[in-house]
């Protein structure tokens, strides 16, 4: 039985839903609902994105990062969603740093940016998107923020040093606003922490 992923880009919650019952909960009785089935769920991202014309063209890889900090013991991490060759890949992981844990979340979202770079430049992978919804992840790297910290100026070393290996293109999206990939991020870095992991 072919599987199908059911697209909503204009309904009650824009997203990517695993069945017909969830993506019609979404559209029934909606007023002016866009939504379509593709066979794999990258295909089915890039229509909510509106970028369904261009996503297969415009980057071999695209990646949905996250960051999350625990309070009580200064720990951060961060969650990556990656799609590519047609497969979608999870990663997260935690870290103790007193000295990136005054960033709190900011920390994990550039160490999951990082991440997604530096999987690309070890997999060949010529060209990815990133989709971050913390300004930062973008303007450290493009120098429209200048990086005063230890932590941001390592992260814009780490841009440097690749940049002429990977062509990165940055795209803001708002943070639990429904983006389906953005949400999962999100709990995959928040899972590291529960995990206790550094």
């Amino acid at each position: 039985m072919a599987v199908k992923f059911y697209a909503v880009k204009n309904g009650k919650k824009p997203g990517v839903y695993r069945t017909w019952a969830e993506c019609e909960e979404q559209v029934k009785g909606f007023s002016g609902a866009v939504y379509k089935s593709f066979s794999s769920e990258d295909e089915a991202a890039a229509f909510v994105r509106g970028d369904e014309h261009t996503a297969a063209l415009s980057c071999e890889a695209t990646a949905y990062t996250d960051g999350s900090y625990d309070v009580s013991d200064g720990r951060f991490s961060y969650g990556v969603v990656l799609f590519r060759d047609g497969e979608k890949l999870t990663f997260s992981a935690a870290f103790s740093d007193p000295e990136l844990s005054s960033m709190r979340n900011v920390a994990g979202e550039i160490k999951g940016a990082e991440f997604a770079m530096r999987y690309c430049v070890d997999a060949g992978i010529k060209s990815l998107e990133i989709f971050y919804d913390y300004r930062g992840v973008e303007t450290w790297c493009t120098g429209e923020w200048k990086a005063s910290k230890d932590g941001t100026k390592r992260y814009k070393r780490f841009y440097d040093s690749i940049k002429d290996d990977l062509s990165v293109k940055f795209t803001k999206v708002k943070g639990h606003s429904g983006n389906v990939y953005n949400d999962e991020a999100d709990s995959l870095a928040k899972a590291a922490l529960n995990k206790g992991e550094n």
